[in-house]
């Protein structure tokens, strides 16, 4: 919890050079149109016009030389060389018609002179001003009290850019507002590691760590497994594909809903973060609770196919069903904080469960993750602990690298549940990650399963990413009977009721959706 109001929104800083080429540039300007003003001046004597001629020539190759490597956008640049131009041919003119008179054709040039240089920063700066290229290497946490131009040796020793990374509504609750982003030029980012030390040794510096870039995994469609339906009391076609409907018996949970007639307390939010989500889709539009209109599209069709798993509308005669029956448990929203090739950054992904905490959400679902070469996350941590203490709960993908959970962030985030994806034999995917020395770990469906895709349409997939909408919608049941129930409680619920596996440390408990109500409500 930190209040910086003396911090700046942003600190862009234009030096990316030694400070010799910085000034290079409008000393030699200076020099350039001195030298071309008195070769105007001492036209009459060849010798020294032509001397004069010369240095302007040379003089005039190192102004060109040296605006090029100014930083800034090309763009810019062209701007101030026709900028410059301009003033070489008026000024040497204008001070010729004076030429007669030394003393006035001296005390303007003097005077010119003198004004460019009072004003040439303010100017140029708003010009040759670098603008970020969007590619922020690094995530940077000042400590309490400190400022941006503490770090002002760093940032002009490699040019470094800033933007406040993070506007949490609520910052008593974080340090996330102490955040910035970092871009490093293109011409340094091999020394990317060597500006993450030399942060590190700055007094003004809690943490740095890298902005990792996320991707999800190719979308891979699959035979779809048919299963003869069961009697489950709902008109949705597609239940003859949702083979891990029967392994979960939600047919016992929609028969307990409609037996003991137990009502929701609040209609939980669970939020997809992922590549957007069709919200027009058919079998969502009646869960989906628009948060941004950017954000109900989906190009890839990952979010749409989780935002099925966990809430499509069930009981309408189309596609496939959730674990509402009747649809007034929960709803389903979504933020974008992937592209529309897949990926997003770190700090994409950060935002997104700052957004969803902010917006309310009981449950944030997040299909996605990478591994990191940073030995622990503290801004997820952070940004976790945020989402808790606004009530939501964070459930993460274990991951399909076959390897281990505990590598991958934010699987390995201290505070989420992290799900791990089972085959149709109810044994670890061979593609899962395994969850062990994880906390909070739960086994779902992660192998052919079927769900909706962008256009109204359906396809099955395999994943984590598959398996983790099928924890957030049995936690979006719970929240809704119990808003106040926290991370460990919905976890220790799940676990408790959950079906063992044949290797239980490799995958956490299979759930149980309709034990684990039974077991909330002490039915």
């Amino acid at each position: 919890m930190r209040l910086h109001s003396q911090l700046h929104l942003s600190h862009n800083c234009s030096l990316n050079l030694p400070i010799m080429f910085t000034l290079l540039y409008p000393l030699s300007f200076l020099a350039a149109l001195i030298t071309l003003s008195l070769w105007f001046y001492f036209q009459q004597n060849k010798g020294l016009s032509r001397l004069l001629r010369v240095v302007f020539f040379l003089v005039l190759a190192v102004y060109v030389v040296s605006l090029g490597l100014q930083s800034g956008s090309w763009d810019a640049k062209w701007t101030l060389l026709v900028r410059d131009m301009a003033i070489m041919a008026v000024v040497p003119s204008l001070l010729s018609l004076v030429r007669n008179r030394s003393w006035l054709f001296f005390a303007l040039l003097g005077a010119g002179i003198v004004s460019m240089m009072l004003v040439w920063n303010r100017f140029d700066d708003k010009l040759t001003a670098s603008e970020p290229e969007g590619e922020w290497e690094l995530l940077l946490e000042l400590k309490e009290g400190s400022q941006l131009d503490q770090l002002d040796k760093l940032t002009h020793k490699y040019g470094l850019l800033y933007e406040r990374a993070f506007l949490p509504q609520h910052p008593l609750d974080t340090d996330l507002d102490d955040y910035f982003l970092v871009e490093i030029p293109e011409n340094n980012e091999d020394q990317l590691d060597a500006i993450s030390t030399a942060f590190l040794q700055n007094a003004a510096v809690d943490w740095v760590e890298k902005n990792d870039i996320i991707q999800v995994a190719p979308m891979v469609e699959v035979p779809t497994r048919t299963n003869p339906q069961k009697k489950y009391g709902v008109n949705d076609p597609g239940l003859d594909f949702l083979w891990g409907f029967e392994e979960m018996d939600v047919a016992g949970l929609y028969q307990f809903f409609r037996e003991s007639g137990v009502r929701p307390v609040k209609k939980s939010l669970i939020a997809i973060l992922d590549t957007g989500v069709d919200g027009s889709h058919e079998d969502l539009k009646g869960n989906f609770q628009s948060t941004n209109a950017k954000y109900n599209k989906d190009r890839v069709g990952h979010g749409t196919h989780c935002a099925g798993i966990a809430a499509a509308v069930s009981n309408n005669a189309l596609g496939i069903a959730s674990f509402s029956p009747d649809n007034s448990f929960y709803s389903v929203t979504s933020i974008k904080v992937l592209n529309d090739f897949g990926s997003g950054t770190q700090a994409d992904i950060l935002k997104g469960i700052i957004e969803a905490a902010d917006l309310g959400a009981d449950v944030i679902s997040m299909s996605l993750g990478g591994r990191s070469d940073d030995q622990k996350q503290l801004a997820y941590q952070k940004a976790v602990e945020y989402a808790n203490k606004a009530g939501a709960i964070v459930v993460v993908a274990a991951g399909n690298d076959g390897a281990f959970a505990r590598d991958v962030s934010p699987a390995n985030t201290p505070g989420v549940i992290v799900v791990s994806a089972l085959d149709t034999l109810l044994q670890r995917a061979s593609f899962s990650n395994r969850i062990t020395g994880l906390s909070m770990p739960l086994a779902a469906p992660g192998v052919s399963i079927y769900s909706t895709v962008p256009g109204n349409k359906y396809k099955t997939f395999n994943g984590t990413s598959m398996a983790t909408p099928y924890v957030a919608g049995v936690v979006g049941l719970l929240k809704a009977f119990k808003p106040a129930l926290t991370t460990k409680e919905a976890w220790e619920v799940l676990n408790k009721t959950g079906a063992a596996t044949n290797t239980p440390e490799e995958t956490g408990a299979f759930i149980q959706p309709g034990k684990a109500i039974r077991r909330l409500l002490d039915l």
